[in-house]
């Protein structure tokens, strides 16, 4: 009988002693608002014609405009100093170069 009293008694203290350790998680959102969600965002692995565009003007080309964008080359095109011209970007992260 001791036996039984020493384990009902251990099992209600370890009960007892795991109840401040669930109270928090349940009371830690307000009510008033709703909970915030971290926002995450996709990492960007092709060429951005934004940037094709700004890589483009750093390069002499004025008046630069996105042409045409396929799944692996982005084309920009617009004028330098000898008339129209185009470059071609590899539609990959960073925007190389392929042809000028």
């Amino acid at each position: 009988m001791t036996h039984f009293l020493a384990k009902v008694s251990f099992a209600a203290l370890i009960a007892l002693a795991s109840i401040p350790f669930a109270a928090p998680n349940a009371s830690a959102s307000e009510w008033g608002r709703p909970p915030v969600a971290g926002v995450q965002y996709r990492p960007v692995y092709g060429c951005l014609p934004v940037e094709a565009v700004r890589k483009a003007r750093f390069a002499g080309l004025r008046y630069a405009r996105v042409t045409s964008v396929t799944p692996r080359r982005v084309v920009v095109s617009g004028r330098n100093y000898r008339g129209w011209d185009q470059m071609v970007f590899a539609n990959g992260r960073g925007c190389p170069l392929i042809r000028r």
